[in-house]
C-alpha cells in the first residue's frame, strides 16, 4: 500500500466550536431543548443536503451559533441523526459557502490536546455511534465488531477513522467525506501504519496488542509453536496477509491469512523467497539443519544426495515436495517426502516432469542415464537417451515420456506409473506418429 500523506482536518471542528454559544439545554431546560430540536428539524435537512449527506434526517437539533467578531458573519451548528449510517455535526457558514460535516465518531473524539470533545453528539439516535459504523465496515469487507473508534481527520474527499475490533485487530477506515453509507469504504490494517513514518497512526491500542492476533494463527497451525515474538510482514497483491512468529524452541514460521482465516503455514527454512523470508529467527541456521534432514531422507529413499540447496514446491497436505541440488553429484532431483515410507520417493530431474515437477537447479540431461536404465528394464538395450519429452497422461493415469537416442536412430515412448515411479511399457517411435523429438519423426 502507498503511504498516505494528507493534511488532516482534525482540529477544524474543535477550533470552530471553541466560542460557540450553546443552545442545547440541560434537563431543567426542556423547553429550550425542544425548541432547539424544532429549529434543527426545520433547518438542518437542507444544510445536510448541501453538505452532500445522503440520508433521511430523522432527528436534529440546533447546537449553537458563532459570530465572527470581525466580519459579524454567523455560523450555525447542528447535530443530525440519520435513518441509516452515522450521525453528523454540521457546520453551516453564511450563505454561499458549502457546509462542513463531521461524523459523530469525529465529533465524539478527544481534541488534539487530549481535552474532551468540544461538541459531542447527544441525540438519542446517535447514542451508539459504534453500531452506526456497521454499513461502512461491511462495505469495506470487514468482519469486525468495533469496541472503539476515533476520528483521524479529513481531506476534501475522504474521512479517515480508526476502528478497533473485538479480538485485537484494528483498522484505518477510509470513507467518503461526508461518510455516507453508500459511498466508498477501504480498510487497511493498523499494523501497516505501525511500520510506516506517515502522518496516520493508530492510537486506540499499541502494536503489541494488535500483534496478539498472531497467536490465533499459531494455535490454528497446531505445530507445537509457542510464540515469543511476532511480526506483521505485509499484504500480497491478492489480498493475503502474512505474519511471522518466532517460537520458544528456536523455530519460526510465516502464516498466510485469507479473510481472517489461516490458509498456509511455512517454516522459516522454506520461506527464503516468501516476502523476504523470516527475520525474527536465524533462517540460515534453520536452512542448514533442513538441508541435513533432506540429505538423510533422500538417502533413505535410495538417492545419495548431500543437499547443498533446496527449494520447496507447493505441496498438498501430508507431503513435503522439494527440489534438491546435490553437492556430491551433478544430477539433482525432486524429493517427495511423506510420513509413509511406501509413498516417499526421490525422482531425478529427467523424470521429474512425469510426476508433475520441473527442476531449476539441475539440467535434465544430467539424469538421462536413469531413463536409459528404464529402457533397458523394458528390453530396449541399444538406446542411450539424449533427450526426453512428456507427451501427456492416459485415461488410466499413466504418463507417456518420449525419448530420443544418442545414435540418431528412432527412440521410444516410455509409459510410467507415478506412485511409485515405475516404467510399465515401451513402444518404438517407428510405430507411432506422435513422436516429435529430433530423429524420431
Amino acid at each position: 500500500m502507498k503511504r498516505v500523506a494528507i493534511g488532516l482536518a482534525t482540529a477544524a471542528l474543535a477550533l470552530a466550536l471553541g466560542t460557540v454559544t450553546a443552545v442545547s439545554a440541560s434537563k431543567k431546560e426542556e423547553a429550550a431543548l425542544a425548541a432547539a430540536r424544532t429549529a434543527g428539524m426545520a433547518q438542518a435537512p437542507a444544510v445536510a443536503q448541501a453538505a452532500g449527506i445522503a440520508c433521511q434526517v430523522t432527528d436534529a437539533r440546533l447546537v449553537g451559533k458563532m459570530k465572527d467578531p470581525k466580519t459579524k458573519a454567523e455560523t450555525s451548528f447542528y447535530e443530525i441523526d440519520c435513518d441509516r449510517g452515522v450521525g453528523f455535526v454540521l457546520q453551516a457558514p453564511p450563505a454561499g459557502v458549502k457546509p462542513t460535516a463531521f461524523s459523530c465518531i469525529e465529533a465524539n473524539s478527544p481534541q488534539p490536546d487530549g481535552k474532551p470533545p468540544s461538541l459531542p453528539c447527544k441525540l438519542p439516535g446517535n447514542a451508539n455511534p459504534l453500531a452506526d459504523l456497521a454499513p461502512l465496515l461491511t462495505k469495506a469487507g470487514l468482519n469486525c465488531t468495533p469496541d472503539g473508534a476515533r476520528g483521524i481527520g479529513q481531506t476534501s474527499k475522504n474521512t479517515f477513522l480508526e476502528v478497533s475490533c473485538q479480538g485485537g485487530s484494528g483498522y484505518v477506515l477510509q470513507v467518503d467525506a461526508p461518510a455516507n453509507p453508500d459511498g466508498s469504504a477501504v480498510a487497511n490494517d493498523c499494523l501497516v501504519f505501525d511500520a510506516s513514518d506517515g502522518n496516520i497512526k493508530c492510537t486506540l491500542h499499541d502494536a503489541a496488542y494488535r500483534l496478539a492476533v498472531v497467536d490465533r494463527y499459531v494455535a490454528a497451525a497446531n505445530n507445537g509453536c509457542v510464540a515469543k515474538d511476532r511480526r506483521y510482514i505485509g499484504m500480497s497483491q491478492a489480498g493475503s496477509i502474512y505474519y511471522e512468529a518466532a517460537c520458544q524452541d528456536g523455530k519460526g514460521y510465516i502464516y498466510k491469512v485469507d479473510k481472517g482465516q489461516l490458509s498456509q503455514t511455512t517454516s522459516c527454512e522454506k520461506a527464503m523467497a516468501l516476502l523476504g523470508g523470516c527475520t525474527l529467527t536465524d533462517a540460515k541456521e534453520a536452512q542448514t539443519a533442513q538441508a541435513g534432514l533432506y540429505s538423510n531422507l533422500a538417502k533413505k529413499a535410495g538417492f545419495d544426495c548431500q543437499v547443498a540447496k533446496y527449494a520447496p514446491f507447493p505441496s498438498p497436505p501430508g507431503r513435503d515436495v522439494v527440489e534438491l541440488s546435490c553437492g556430491n553429484r551433478p544430477d539433482g532431483a525432486v524429493g517427495i517426502f511423506t510420513t509413509k515410507a511406501e509413498t516417499t520417493q526421490v525422482v531425478d530431474c529427467a523424470r521429474a516432469p512425469v510426476v508433475g515437477y520441473r527442476c531449476s537447479f539441475s539440467k535434465p540431461e544430467a539424469s538421462f542415464k536413469a531413463v536409459t536404465a528404464d529402457l533397458k528394464k523394458m528390453g530396449k538395450n541399444e538406446c542411450e537417451v539424449s533427450a526426453v519429452r512428456v507427451m501427456g497422461k492416459t485415461a488410466a493415469g499413466t504418463t507417456y515420456l518420449e525419448t530420443a537416442c544418442a545414435d540418431g536412430l528412432k527412440g521410444y515412448i516410455l509409459e510410467y506409473k507415478s506412485e511409485p515411479l515405475t516404467p510399465v511399457n515401451a513402444v518404438g517411435c517407428a510405430f507411432s506418429k506422435d513422436c516429435a523429438l529430433p530423429g524420431n519423426k
